[in-house]
């Protein structure tokens, strides 16, 4: 109910008056049963603005960190994303990568549509990055189609840091269904996820067209975020040198 009233009545038409998205490829989208919509992630933005111009209700699996949260914010983006029927996922290890998978794979039995950001993460600077096979697992198992999604500008009007999104337009692509019944019963063969997965991801860059990184994103952020902790330590070292005794 909640979901519905925040959709049609408040959030809903406010996205659609500030950021006019143009959508394409709408016609691919099932108008019913199971199937997963798989789309790259360049701003928390992206969590309304697709599900807000979708005609079906589509459930995500968000990272647990906006359900854990300190304070009062912490306690009311928790309430936002439990009311409209989020799933949290917790990304700390292969179980509880299990633990996603079982909750997707409940998703779909119930002949939903699932959202899903194979990338695991947002882009930290506004490329495309490997794709993590969770969403393979499940495509398989379950026997359902995947729709690539692409979100276009989104990372412009709000890249990571940005509270406040700017007021520009935005596009949203979706692609043809892709049909992985090929794979049947080999969702724990190593290769065939790898196939399917990196199927799913060139899908969703010809839709977006953005420079693609065959590496994940979240170890090329640490990696970077290592970087910049170090040079920061060694501008300090050398500002204040240590005195000799």
């Amino acid at each position: 109910m909640f979901y519905h009233v925040l959709k049609y009545v408040f959030i809903g038409p406010l996205l659609r008056l500030f950021f006019r998205p143009r959508i394409e490829g709408l016609e691919h989208i099932p108008e019913h049963g199971a199937a997963i919509v798989a789309g790259n992630h360049l701003s928390f933005s992206d969590h309304f603005l697709m599900p807000a111009i979708l005609k079906r209700r589509i459930t995500f699996l968000a990272k647990a960190e906006y359900f854990t949260g300190p304070g009062v914010k912490g306690r009311l983006t928790a309430a936002f994303f439990h009311s409209i029927g989020q799933i949290p996922v917790d990304r700390s290890g292969k179980e509880a990568g299990q633990a996603a998978i079982r909750a997707g794979l409940g998703v779909l039995s119930r002949g939903e549509l699932l959202g899903i950001y194979p990338e695991g993460t947002r882009s930290h600077d506004g490329r495309l990055y490997k794709g993590k096979v969770g969403v393979a697992v499940m495509a398989i198992r379950a026997q359902v189609p995947v729709v690539p999604c692409a979100m276009v500008g989104t990372f412009e009007i709000q890249p990571p840091g940005q509270v406040v999104p700017r007021i520009k337009r935005v596009t949203i692509r979706f692609g043809e269904p892709l049909d992985f019944s090929r794979y049947a019963g080999l969702e724990n063969q190593k290769a065939a996820i790898r196939a399917v997965t990196d199927e799913i991801m060139y899908a969703i860059l010809t839709l977006s067209g953005q420079e693609y990184v065959d590496e994940y994103a979240a170890k090329v952020k640490a990696a970077q975020d290592e970087h910049t902790r170090q040079t920061k330590q060694s501008g300090q070292s050398k500002k204040f040198p240590k005195l000799r005794r």
